[in-house]
């Protein structure tokens, strides 16, 4: 039997694919087989290394918890401010004015050629001169400027991009019935443009999760991965306190891809047509045309009436 996609694979074909997922698995369970040797020879899958882990709450209390509690708070801060400037600036690129989209393409375009630690260390000059910040907020501040900058300038290109691979006929549609430019944009590419942008924005949401660490490797920010740095040095653990790191990022950014995931699915089943056939009226109500003569207005053609042999029953 064939797919549409491929060729049904023939005895030979399967034979040879059996063979090569062997052969992975094989190198796969040597590597981890060498992995393990490696910790082991050296002493890091000792007990006494992952046992503040498993008996006792004084690492996480002490040090896991304020690290988490920090990177999720720069995390969900630079997510609320870059999101709907993104937005803005992403719409404002595709502006008919010149002097909005010129000047929104030149923000874009500056902030996203330069890497976020430029931004965090420039971020964190610009408030030790020219603001009263605390030394010890600095750091915060410094970390969430250079995450909003340069994720907003992502996501604007994102945004850009989804609502330009709409059909042209959407906005046409649209307009027909006497939508404005605005009215367009709000109620009829942005809803549509969100489904398919979707991924794009979580994936820049994982990004900005990740790139808290750079603030506590460069700028003392007391993140997670700065918190693992200070843990592994009182007990002497190294690996152990990376792993259990990694693992929680994994948690964190598995979770927001999984909840991204089941919001995509609920927004494209929220968006199937009821079947429901509208009427000029109604059309008229939806779009405000009222004013252009639309659906029975003063001045215009009366379109609520039934059609009989291609020609309105007046």
């Amino acid at each position: 039997m064939s797919s549409v996609l491929y060729d049904a694979q023939g005895p030979r074909a399967k034979r040879r694919n059996v063979l090569y997922t062997a052969v992975f698995l094989v190198v796969v369970a040597a590597v981890v087989w060498w992995v393990y040797k490696a910790l082991d020879d050296k002493g890091q899958l000792a007990w006494a290394l992952w046992k503040p882990f498993f008996s006792g709450t004084e690492a996480y209390s002490t040090y896991i918890w304020p690290g988490l509690q920090n990177t999720l708070e720069a995390a969900a801060l630079a997510m609320v401010i870059a999101l709907p400037l993104g937005a803005a600036l992403g719409i404002a690129r595709l502006s008919d004015h010149v002097w909005v989209r010129v000047p929104a393409a030149v923000v874009v375009e500056f902030f996203r050629a330069i890497p976020v630690l430029v931004l965090m260390i420039f971020g964190n000059a610009l408030y030790s001169q020219y603001t009263d910040v605390s030394s010890d907020d600095r750091p915060f501040y410094a970390v969430v400027t250079g995450l909003v900058l340069y994720n907003a300038s992502v996501l604007a290109e994102i945004v850009r991009a989804g609502i330009l691979a709409l059909p042209r006929g959407q906005s046409e549609a649209a307009m027909a019935i006497g939508l404005r430019k605005g009215q367009v944009m709000r109620l009829v590419l942005l809803p549509q443009a969100v489904t398919t942008m979707l991924p794009a924005i979580v994936s820049q949401l994982v990004v900005i999760v990740k790139d808290t660490a750079l603030g506590g490797a460069v700028l003392t920010f007391p993140e997670l991965l700065a918190s693992a740095n200070t843990m592994s040095g009182y007990y002497g653990n190294i690996i152990a306190s990376l792993t259990v790191v990694a693992v929680i990022f994994v948690i964190i950014n598995f979770s927001l891809t999984s909840f991204a995931g089941w919001l995509e699915g609920r927004l494209r089943r929220g968006k199937k047509s009821t079947g429901a056939v509208l009427g000029a009226q109604d059309v008229a109500g939806i779009g405000g045309t009222a004013a252009t003569g639309a659906g029975g207005a003063p001045g215009g053609l009366d379109l609520s009436g039934p059609f009989v042999g291609g020609k309105h029953d007046a």
